[in-house]
């Protein structure tokens, strides 16, 4: 499986472990670590076996979860050895960091299904075929199972104060807020749990995760301690935020997924595109694999010349090849720049292209009715608030169907105008674009 890109695996190399931190920390993407020194040495001395969990809290993976995947890929990129733990059994139960409510409990069969989703999201970004440091994956349920609550309690229970648990920010805030379940409560012993079980099965010394789950890593941390006398690491990549203060991967439509189903690859790459100014730089480093240099360069772009949008297309152009691949990559860019004029919109293929006009201002009309003129279509858009404004568009010759350029205030559309035998693209002046769909 080639998920390279241009890069090569490296084996295990001290000075790959330097420059791996230095990056790291150059990028922003360390929040807390345990004992600095100790980490780096044990970096240093071998290939050291890491993990992150996923839980299966929807159907697909989103881009805020690309956050620390990529993380992970920067550190198999170094010689190190991901395991990608999956939550079949943490997925039953919801974490109830950085949420105010109780999660709703899924089905187990559902939360089965969305396990191998993510399984096969994962695969993506990661190799399972190295020679020398081949990631391998895990679900959390094959060893949490098979434990009796009983034996759960006195094993794995007994090593916890409740004094402390209670003191977890992602506890004490749900305590504050009104109240938290037995159920997520329980959450942070069976992360614990997790981090020793793979300790003991596959000598995992260090975990992989988002800022808020400091706690829960760190319980696991001490469960090893007490459990085994052993140690391990903890590492925590900040969460992803805004400029502006909106939360980071949700658009008018809702969360950008990494599952092209649910966000088209066309939607997925406009969501890239659309980077405001001001967190463009942070984006780049914390998501391209470019080197400095480059990034450095694409980030005074902005500053020179910010109309360009250089920096914006380039973050799309690498995270949509990296999630959907190069060629939905470039069919995406395709119906981007057919869109504006700059290409053959009848060249598109009808699913990127509907994926594309899905984003737009639409209006249907049934097959059987006549089809209005160009001015009316552009007013029942919603582009514009009234026919007299489309009429003037007209006039000042900013009116365009299909890319072409119409004259005449009663022009209207023949089917043969079509495109894919569904589609009439309207576009006023340069940039605003709408859709007619033949039903």
């Amino acid at each position: 499986m080639d998920i390279q890109r241009g890069q090569r695996f490296f084996g295990h190399d001290e000075a790959m472990t330097t420059e791996l931190m230095a990056d790291l920390e150059w990028r922003g993407l360390i929040a807390q670590t345990t004992d600095r020194v100790a980490l780096l040495k044990d970096l240093d001395t071998a290939p050291l076996k890491f993990y992150i969990g996923f839980d299966p809290t929807a159907a697909s993976l989103h881009v805020g979860n690309l956050v620390v995947i990529l993380v992970m890929r920067r550190f198999q990129l170094a010689g190190h050895l991901p395991i990608a733990l999956v939550g079949g059994a943490t997925g039953l139960v919801g974490d109830p960091s950085g949420r105010n409510e109780e999660r709703s409990l899924n089905d187990e069969s559902v939360v089965t299904q969305w396990v191998s989703n993510i399984r096969g999201q994962l695969e993506r970004f990661l190799d399972f075929d190295s020679k020398s440091n081949s990631a391998v994956m895990a679900n959390n349920l094959d060893w949490t199972k098979p434990v009796s609550a009983l034996e759960f309690l006195r094993d794995i229970g007994k090593h916890f104060s409740v004094n402390q648990m209670l003191a977890k920010d992602s506890v004490s805030s749900r305590l504050e807020s009104g109240g938290i379940s037995y159920t997520e409560f329980s959450y942070q012993v069976l992360q614990a749990f997790d981090y020793l079980e793979l300790y003991r099965r596959d000598k995992c010394r260090l975990q992989l995760g988002g800022s808020d789950q400091w706690g829960n890593i760190v319980a696991g941390l001490d469960l090893i301690r007490k459990v085994e006398g052993g140690s391990a690491h903890a590492f925590t990549i900040p969460l992803m935020a805004k400029s502006d203060g909106s939360k980071f991967g949700k658009t008018a439509g809702g969360s950008v997924w990494l599952d092209s189903e649910m966000t088209s690859p066309y939607a997925f790459y406009q969501f890239w595109i659309n980077t405001d100014d001001e967190d463009v730089a942070k984006y780049l480093k914390v998501f391209s694999f470019k080197d400095r240099g480059e990034i450095e360069r694409l980030i005074e772009t902005v500053n020179v010349n910010p109309g360009a949008r250089e920096a914006q297309r380039e973050l799309a152009r690498e995270i949509t090849s990296l999630v959907h691949g190069n060629d939905e990559c470039a069919k995406v860019e395709a119906a981007s720049k057919a869109l504006f004029g700059q290409g053959d919109l009848r060249e598109l293929d009808e699913a990127t292209l509907a994926a594309a006009l899905s984003q737009l201002p639409k209006v249907t009309i049934k097959a059987s009715e006549i089809i209005p003129t160009w001015v009316d279509l552009l007013a029942a858009t919603g582009v514009v608030d009234s026919k007299s404004a489309a009429r003037r568009i007209v006039k000042e010759n900013g009116a365009y169907l299909n890319n072409e350029k119409i004259s005449g205030e009663d022009f209207s559309p023949a089917k043969t105008d079509l495109i894919h035998g569904r589609f009439f693209i309207l576009r006023k002046g340069k940039r605003d674009l709408a859709s007619v769909e033949i039903v």
